[in-house]
């Protein structure tokens, strides 16, 4: 039996014992928290940077804003925001690199850059991102979306949601294993927030053990997202509290990754969770 706990993504092993945070470093002009504050390169390596001196374990890199009803984001564009980032940061940090992205070309072009994860909205289903993803040695991120973003949120429906999500997940890790990607290469998303109401996000954050059950370590994101807005009833920027109560009950449910904007509160957090936990 393999280790369920162990991430081979490039050249590095992730011992997942211990909850990793991974920062949000996003090189888009339109995301939905961070609009545009990001936009350059240098802001984007610059904010990297300041996410590693706060403890980031995983850095992401996105050039498309994935939030419901966003413009997708042609191949160049994508790839001249996300690439000159890649290549400065592989030189500058210690911590995998992984680019969100669900194109096969971008992600070709990011892993030869130095990119050492491939996160994908999509779970690998674009024609040709199985063969991209499994031609390197990089770790793979597969997540659940029901729709796609520009429809997603439009009237999300499900009979049993976690169900649902555990089985496309199954469905995504055997397809994977097959073209060739090991499964110590592989970690799954339930993709919180990815054509789920708020009903569906609350039971899939208590069906996380279930989702568990497929045998690798799951990431989640939830950090500032809408179904926190919904709970809290507050604006993006005033979701920091929501989002370590997300991020903390995640872990404590069996998430091993989450996905954080605000990664030295999130650190902290987790800190004290894996002290109780692992006592």
């Amino acid at each position: 039996m393999h280790n369920s706990n162990q991430f081979i993504c490039g050249k590095f092993q992730l011992d997942l014992m211990r909850p990793h945070v991974m920062g949000i470093v996003n090189v888009t002009p339109d995301s939905f928290s961070d609009g545009g504050r990001y936009a350059s390169a240098e802001l984007a390596v610059a904010h990297a940077l300041q996410l590693v001196a706060e403890g980031a374990d995983i850095l992401d890199i996105g050039g498309e804003s994935t939030r419901p009803n966003a413009t997708p984001v042609s191949l160049d564009e994508e790839l001249s925001r996300v690439i000159p980032v890649i290549e400065r940061l592989v030189r500058e940090v210690e911590v995998p690199l992984s680019i969100d992205t669900y194109k096969p070309e971008v992600m070709r072009e990011a892993v030869n850059a130095g990119a050492a994860i491939i996160n994908d909205i999509c779970g690998l289903q674009a024609p040709g991102a199985l063969d991209a993803a499994a031609e390197g040695n990089a770790g793979v991120c597969l997540m659940h979306m029901q729709g796609t973003p520009q429809t997603m949120q439009q009237n999300p429906t499900y009979g049993d949601v976690v169900q649902e999500v555990k089985a496309f997940l199954e469905e995504r890790l055997q397809a994977s294993q097959a073209a060739g990607i090991a499964a110590e290469r592989i970690v799954l998303d339930p993709g919180f927030g990815f054509g789920k109401r708020t009903v569906h996000n609350i039971a899939l954050l208590n069906g996380l053990p279930e989702v568990l059950s497929l045998g690798r370590p799951l990431l989640v994101g939830l950090s500032r997202k809408s179904v926190l807005g919904q709970i809290l009833g507050s604006d993006v920027d005033q979701r920091l509290h929501g989002s370590l109560a997300a991020s903390v009950v995640s872990v404590m449910k069996g998430a091993r990754i989450v996905r954080v904007h605000d990664v030295k509160a999130t650190v902290d957090a987790l800190k004290v969770v894996d002290a109780v936990v692992n006592a």
